[in-house]
């Protein structure tokens, strides 16, 4: 099979390249020309999402606006030792593990220096720009408002190139899986709450994710492309990433570069964490894709599915590649009471692999042995921390996996996957939550030991899914549900523990397919190519290929997947009882 797997995939929303502004001199040209001139004061804010450029964007102002006044929001933000202080019960010690933070934008700034810069700011005649994180918050009714959000993958980079700071202190230098820690648990948090604030304020949306590259669009503009990314089937932003266990898969099928030592994952539906492409033209303004959550929540998610989760999207496909590669972690998610009390995450990270692919000697590490003994099997795997041995197969159960097989993993349960398989991983969002057990005693890439989470793990452990109970619940629990001419239906889980209900299509001929009032997320996991069409014509024909994940919001009804050359198949996941 020829590589078609599509790496940019936008949302039409403009023919026109015109209707976004390319290039720091085309952004300040418009800027200008929505400033009056003739006004004595004139405030324009550039509020920056955590991990933008400031100085980029202070540079171009500073070129094209010399004469007007800038204030910079991190004058009125508290010592770092304060905000390190404040923040800490969230931040807490742990190598990964925080807790969601409850604050908000204010609580970065001193009181006395924010008064002081207001006063500034209300003092000086003439142009002035206010920039950086919050700097909405000191000027709360400017008379210009632009927005420069940041995908956070591209953040995370920034991160690992030492890049970035979090919100409000200078630690550029401080390991970038801490940095991420922060970000996770505190400043995206505060961010995300700001900004949904500011969506009906901001006059512009600004992309600067590639440096010196900005792009920008009117709110109108930015909310037409939500608007019709919400009444389509549509694509996030892929994202791949090497790992110490990662595989050779994705290079071939999905065209990466051959030069990079592996590819462990791909973040190929995380809204969270994805971006989305909003075409104008031949142009693409990259935005983070939960903006689409936060602007349009019951239309993409359903009033059902949002009633229950909020502005947040519950369903997460990403690929575990370990072909060629090693086992993943032996690991446990937490049970949701725990997940709850420890980190401030309302449920859990329930999950499940379906086998894209798989090599002949492929398998899983599911459950547990039959009568093992709890306090042997942690103490054994304290020890390995020391001595670098544990023996996985003396405690967890071993079974071969083959393409196409659909394994359940309801929290609490202890699993990995084995080496030379090709995992596609539908689970519940909060995926940050996994308690690593034993990692076979090798080092991450960057040649540290990654964190193993013994004690985390052994509170969190069923006991009782042994071999039996694994048959029995977990293990390719697939049903026929009913079958037509050209195509079979299949339910394959989760497990009645977990939210997500999935549903497998084989067709040679067209299927219909209908929301029912929930999101549906589907990935083609067999054929090269389909299309989704709209039985009355209400979204333009949408290309998937094999291995691409999409999403089909809740508001589309009614869609139809047609096979292109042959015998294809879908799974689709949507949230069990979430339908009208």
């Amino acid at each position: 099979m020829n590589p078609n797997y599509d790496k940019y995939p936008f949302v039409r929303v403009s023919g026109r390249s015109d209707d976004c502004f390319t290039g720091w001199d085309a952004i300040c040209r418009e800027l200008a020309a929505r400033i009056d001139s003739d006004r004595k004061e004139f405030v324009a804010v550039i509020e920056c999402y955590q991990g933008v450029y400031e100085d980029e964007i202070s540079g171009a102002l500073r070129r094209y606006f010399p004469d007007a006044a800038q204030f910079s929001s991190s004058a009125a933000m508290k010592t770092e030792a304060e905000i390190n202080e404040f923040f800490r019960d969230d931040i807490t010690g742990d190598e990964i593990f925080g807790f969601i933070t409850r604050y908000d934008i204010d609580s970065y700034f001193d009181k006395d220096k924010t008064a002081l810069l207001r006063r500034n700011i209300n003092a000086h005649k003439g142009l002035s720009f206010v920039v950086g994180t919050g700097a909405a918050y000191l000027c709360e009714n400017p008379d210009l408002l632009i927005y420069a959000d940041m995908a956070r993958w591209e953040i995370q980079l920034r991160f690992r190139r030492d890049e970035a700071s979090n919100i409000g202190v200078r630690n550029r230098k401080e390991r970038a899986s801490l940095q991420y820690k922060r970000a996770f648990f505190v400043d995206w948090r505060i961010c995300d709450r700001f900004k949904k604030r500011l969506f009906t304020q901001m006059d512009y949306v600004l992309d600067t994710n590639v440096a010196d590259k900005p792009k920008m669009i009117t709110r109108e503009w930015f909310e037409r492309g939500l608007q019709q990314a919400v009444s389509q089937p549509f694509r996030v932003v892929p994202f791949f990433d090497p790992g110490p266990w990662g595989g050779q898969w994705m290079k071939q099928v999905c065209d990466l570069d051959k030069d990079t030592v592996n590819y462990a994952w791909c973040f190929d539906c995380v809204p969270e964490e994805n971006s989305l492409l909003l075409r104008f033209g031949d142009t693409d303004v990259e935005i983070p894709a939960i903006d689409l959550v936060f602007r349009h929540p019951r239309e993409l998610l359903g009033e059902a599915v949002h009633g229950r989760f909020g502005d947040e999207f519950p369903i997460r496909f990403d690929f575990l590649d370990t072909m060629q590669g090693g086992n993943l972690s032996l690991q446990v998610h937490p049970l949701t009471e725990y997940i709850q009390q420890k980190f401030g995450m309302h449920y859990t990270q329930d999950e499940s692999y379906y086998m894209l692919d798989a090599d002949d000697d492929a398998c899983v590490y599911l459950g547990l042995k039959n009568g093992i003994n709890p306090d042997e099997m942690i103490q054994s795997l304290r020890e390995a921390q020391t001595t670098g041995q544990f023996d996985a197969e003396r405690f967890a159960g071993k079974y071969p996996v083959n393409k196409h097989d659909h394994v359940l993993i309801p929290a609490g349960t202890v699993h990995c996957s084995g080496a030379n398989s090709m995992v596609l991983e539908i689970s519940a969002t909060p995926y940050i939550f996994t308690f690593k057990l034993w990692d076979w005693g090798r080092l991450g890439l960057d040649g540290k030991p990654r964190p193993i989470n013994i004690e985390h793990g052994a509170r969190n452990i069923q006991w009782n899914r042994t071999e039996a109970w694994v048959r029995r619940e977990i293990l390719n629990r697939v049903e026929l549900v009913c079958e037509g001419d050209g195509w079979t239906e299949e339910r394959t889980g989760l497990h009645e523990r977990e939210f997500i209900e999935t549903r497998r299509h084989w067709f040679t001929k067209p299927v219909l397919h209908h929301t029912a009032g929930g999101v549906n997320v589907l990935n083609l996991v067999e054929g090269s190519e389909a299309i989704v069409e709209s039985p009355k014509g209400q979204f333009e024909p949408f290309t998937v290929h094999y291995a691409e994940t999409f999403i089909v919001p809740a508001n589309v009804g009614d869609y139809l997947i047609r096979p292109v050359g042959g015998r294809c198949a879908t799974i689709k996941a949507e949230v069990r009882g979430g339908s009208k």
